[in-house]
C-alpha cells in the first residue's frame, strides 16, 4: 500500500490495500471522470482537521496526477486546500463539465447500435422458432 503526504502533512492518499493474491478484481470508477478503474485506484481522504463531513474520493491514475499538480501549485496552506483542488481537479475532467455536441452524437449512436443489435438477434430468434414449428409439420 502507497501512502503520500505532502510536506504539511494535510492529505492521505493511499493505493489499494488489496494484495495479489486475489484472483477476482472489483472494478471500481473514478470519483472525478467515472471510467472505469482497473489496476491500482487512489483512495484520498480528507485530513481529520477539515470541518464536516469528511470527503473521500476514489481517482484513477490521470486523476491522481492532476490532483496532485494542483496541489503543488496551490498558494493556500489551509485543510480545505484538497477540497479546492479536487473541485479544480473535477471542473476540468468531469466528463458532463463542457457537454458538446460531439459527446452527445457518441452517446446517441452508441444507443443506436444497442438497439440495432437487439432487433437483429431478436429477428434471428424469431427466424428460428418460425423454421422449428415448420420443420415440425
Amino acid at each position: 500500500m502507497k501512502e503520500v503526504t505532502p510536506k504539511d502533512g494535510s492529505t492521505t492518499i493511499s493505493g489499494s490495500g488489496r494484495s495479489r493474491a486475489h484472483k477476482r478484481r472489483l472494478v471500481t470508477h473514478c470519483s472525478v471522470c467515472t471510467c472505469r478503474i482497473w489496476f491500482e485506484p487512489y483512495y484520498v481522504t480528507e485530513p481529520e482537521e477539515v470541518a464536516e463531513p469528511r470527503l473521500s474520493w476514489t481517482l484513477c491514475k490521470g486523476c491522481y496526477h492532476a490532483l496532485l499538480s494542483q496541489l503543488r501549485q496551490s498558494p493556500v496552506h489551509s485543510p480545505l486546500r484538497l477540497r479546492v483542488a479536487m473541485g479544480l481537479v473535477a471542473a476540468e475532467r468531469w466528463p458532463q463539465a463542457y457537454p458538446t455536441l460531439v459527446k452527445n452524437y457518441i452517446y446517441d449512436r452508441r444507443w443506436i447500435v444497442f438497439i440495432a443489435t437487439f432487433l437483429v438477434i431478436a429477428m434471428l430468434l424469431h427466424l428460428v422458432i418460425i423454421v422449428m414449428i415448420a420443420g415440425m409439420r
